[in-house]
């Protein structure tokens, strides 16, 4: 039985790293990525979806829809969501 890794089932899938296709579904993993880091914090601290977009002056909408895709969030909202809404610390890297 042959094994094949993730990415050998992404560059199958959506093509090499580097193409449109693949560059798409790479950016939409990493906002799933992001959306559910931030509901796991938020259900670890044991606060509602409404909890927080109160610390951060949004709407709720707005917190599920972050945790959904985590796409078209700006630092300074992710600061604000980290930082002042669930008491954390962001650590951002950059990786080439």
């Amino acid at each position: 039985m042959e094994t094949y890794t993730l990415n050998d089932i992404k560059k199958e899938v959506y093509g090499e790293i580097g193409t449109p296709r693949r560059d798409k579904i790479e950016t939409e993993l990493s906002n799933l990525h992001v959306g559910l880091q931030i509901r796991n914090a938020r259900e670890a601290r044991k606060m509602t979806q409404n909890e927080l977009a109160g610390k951060i002056g949004r709407k709720r909408s707005f917190i599920s829809k972050v945790e959904r895709d985590g796409s078209n969030l700006t630092l300074s909202t992710l600061y604000d969501i980290v930082m002042k809404g669930l008491g954390g610390k962001l650590d951002i890297q950059v990786q080439l």
